[in-house]
């Protein structure tokens, strides 16, 4: 289909291999050292009130009322646009699968980064929810029934890992028949979902939509429940992260489903695919599994066992320190679908001129030649690296500073050893899953 994780690789890092490996387990076992050194009392998570505000003139735009219809108008537009790709032919040049695999899945993560969870305010369908609930005069946070708190992220975990399972397993994937009948029966579930609960349903159960909210958390904008804009520290913004049923399992799968398709591109699992010995589409759905459930149990353990030494329920523990897995798992987004976004992205975009493969020329940008802005593949290698070790060393921290607030001062560095382990372990995975091709 396309470049999986863009154009560095092992042989392209500037240093060799081995020693970017040791360079990134040292740098962050010293982090751990300093943290249990300097930082010896909670810290983040602090309170929206006190942080400073955007510039008045952001304030009165954002605050307008046409300011939130204008981005329900703009999701909207886009899809209506989106949707003509499904009638023009099913050949490679039909710009529908960038749209949903590169632009709209791989592009979500650095808007989210930059603006917050904009996912909420582009969403097509909470604007068709929000329209036929104004029509019927109906209130569109109150369904038919109230949403059980019991339920938490476990709908937008099953409709991530569907997500995940059509982009790297499915058959045919890139063809108008698949895309179009998953994109609708996602579109059903979810207004059908919000008929039942009310606009609350989007906030738990739309897997996009929390995917952009918890990237959006490491946002330096955030709005106050008074609607202000402010300025806050990104790690302020994700340890205000709860735990709630489901939320583990679904910062696991963001995790684990990057980590399998940087396996589904080496060469052993490629020979295992072809090789026969059952269908692709099972041998992909077992191997996705069995990689998102190792990334589990790797880290219910390392919980589990800091759970016992600092006299915290492993359960309790897992939930309060499943938000140190974001930045983890953004690390990986960003380093394995960078030039994807980059080089891919580019040509959907010409695409995206002739939806209907009439030889129009409707956005301008048909010609448009692929630039590579200056990337090179010792560059990127070296991007990879960095946003790899900065997301576990951004984890470190959060999961440093959640374990000061839970664990008894005298335990809360050596509750942490598991979980330190666990971080060097995924830094050493990733790094060679990800250069492994």
């Amino acid at each position: 289909m396309w470049l999986a994780h863009g154009i560095g690789g092992r042989q392209d890092l500037p240093i060799p291999f081995g020693l970017a490996l040791t360079g990134a387990l040292l740098a962050l076992a010293l982090s751990f050292g300093a943290l249990g050194a300097l930082w010896r009392e909670p810290r983040l998570g602090a309170d929206l009130r006190d942080a400073p505000p955007l510039p008045a003139f952001a304030q009165r735009v954002v605050a307008a009322p046409a300011w939130a219809w204008a981005w329900r108008v703009a999701g909207l537009v886009a899809a209506a646009y989106f949707a003509l790709g499904f009638a023009g032919p099913d050949t490679a040049d039909n710009p529908t699968a960038g749209v949903v695999y590169v632009l709209f899945w791989v592009g979500l993560l650095p808007l989210s980064l930059l603006f917050g969870p904009v996912w909420r305010a582009l969403n097509p369908l909470r604007t068709l929810h929000l329209l036929a609930c104004m029509a019927l005069r109906r209130d569109p946070r109150r369904g038919l029934r109230e949403l059980p708190a019991r339920l938490g992220y476990w709908p937008a975990t099953c409709g991530l890992f569907a997500f995940v399972w059509l982009e790297l397993v499915a058959p045919n994937r890139v063809s108008l028949p698949v895309l179009g009948g998953w994109l609708g029966a996602y579109a059903v579930a979810m207004l059908a979902g919000a008929t039942v609960y009310g606009s609350g349903w989007f906030d738990r159960g739309d897997a996009f939509e929390v995917y952009s909210a918890m990237i959006g958390r490491l946002a330096v904008v955030a709005r106050r429940r008074d609607g202000r804009l402010v300025r806050r520290h990104p790690l302020d913004g994700i340890a205000g992260l709860r735990p709630a049923p489901g939320l583990v399992a679904y910062a696991v799968v963001m995790l684990g489903s990057t980590m399998y398709d940087s396996v589904s591109n080496a060469p052993t699992w490629v020979r295992v695919l072809q090789g026969g010995w059952a269908p692709a589409p099972v041998l992909g759905t077992v191997g996705l599994a069995a990689v998102i459930g190792l990334v589990l149990a790797a880290y219910r353990g390392a919980t589990g066992l800091a759970a016992r030494l600092g006299r915290w329920p492993p359960d309790q523990l897992a939930g309060e320190l499943a938000h140190s897995i974001v930045p983890i798992a953004v690390g990986y987004l960003v380093a394995h679908y960078f030039t994807l976004l980059v080089l891919e992205g580019q040509r959907t975009l010409a695409l995206l001129s002739d939806p209907l493969g009439t030889g129009a020329d409707w956005l301008g940008t048909r010609s448009w030649p692929v630039q590579a802005f200056g990337t090179s593949p010792a560059g990127i290698a070296l991007l990879q690296v960095t946003v790899i070790v900065l997301g576990h060393v951004f984890g470190t921290v959060l999961a440093h500073d959640r374990a000061l607030r839970l664990f008894e001062r005298r335990t809360a560095v050596v509750g942490q050893l598991p979980l330190m382990l666990l971080m060097l372990l995924y830094t050493a995975t990733g790094l060679l899953l990800l250069f492994a091709a």
